[in-house]
Order: C-alpha cells, then sequence, then structure tokens
C-alpha cells in the first residue's frame, strides 16, 4: 500500500462535491502531467489511502481523506474535441492519458500549507519543496501518520 495527496482546484471538484457524488466518488480526470499519469498508472492500487488537498485557491491545503477506488483505466476527456483535456494524438486503441477513480473517506478540517510548512516532520514532503507543480505526489507512512494525528 502507498499513500498520495492528490491536488483539487475547489472550485472545479472540492471535498464537498465529492462529498455530494454518487458514492462519494469522482474519476480524477483531467491529469495532463506524465509523471502524475504514471502514478495511477503503475503505482496507484484500490484501496491506497489520499490527502485530499485544495489547490489553487484562497487557502490551500489538506481539506478530507480519500481513498483510491478503481484500477487505472482510460480518461475519456482525451478523446472529446469539446474538452479542454482533449489530446488529438490519443486514439481509444492507444489512449496517452489514465486515471482513477476517488472516493472520499471523510472530509477534515482544512489543514492549510502554512501548517504543513510548520511542522519539521514534514519538511520532507513533496508539496512543500520549492518548484513542485505536480497534481499527485507519493505521501511517506511517516508523513501520513503524522497528518493523521494532526487532524484528529
Amino acid at each position: 500500500m502507498r499513500h498520495w495527496l492528490m491536488k483539487s482546484e475547489p472550485e472545479e471538484v472540492g471535498v464537498d462535491h465529492l462529498a455530494a457524488m454518487p458514492r462519494r466518488t469522482v474519476p480524477w480526470f483531467g491529469v495532463r502531467n506524465y509523471q502524475a499519469r504514471n502514478f495511477m498508472r503503475d503505482l496507484m492500487q484500490p484501496g491506497d489511502p489520499v490527502l485530499f488537498y485544495h489547490s489553487s485557491c484562497a487557502e490551500p491545503g489538506i481539506a478530507g481523506i480519500a481513498r483510491v477506488a478503481s484500477p487505472a483505466y482510460p480518461d475519456d476527456t482525451q478523446f472529446d474535441p469539446a474538452s479542454k483535456y482533449f489530446d488529438p494524438k490519443a486514439t481509444r486503441e492507444n489512449p496517452r492519458w489514465m486515471h482513477v477513480d476517488v472516493q472520499l473517506v471523510k472530509k477534515t478540517r482544512l489543514m492549510g500549507i502554512g501548517e504543513l510548512r510548520s511542522h519539521p516532520e514534514l519538511a520532507g514532503m513533496r508539496i512543500l519543496q520549492r518548484g513542485n507543480r505536480l497534481s499527485i505526489t507519493p505521501v511517506t507512512l511517516d508523513e501520513w501518520v503524522f497528518i493523521e494525528r494532526l487532524l484528529d
């Protein structure tokens, strides 16, 4: 089992949107970064825990706990010419972009980026590294356990 942090813009899909969705589950569509795609395609497994992170908003931070709810499968938005995620090089026979379903386990208090940065125990977290722009990053077991304690 691996642990993950997945970023979403709350205007597009926030923790409250996820809580209102059928089965509290959403396909993690629109990822167009190869490293993030490879995490989903090659490493993520159903049941893996996820820190649901709000990004590109007034107060970015962890807003919930989720889990990977499916194996990776092709992201249909790559085939839709009307989608902002359309990829003309992708075909159904040879999809370029994969995604997983993510299911909300629980909404948490917002643990902002400032609070994350204030703990030396989290200094190595990928989300806190300069220049990190990935929407999906691995989280170590020690980081996960520390954050879970802070959220309780």
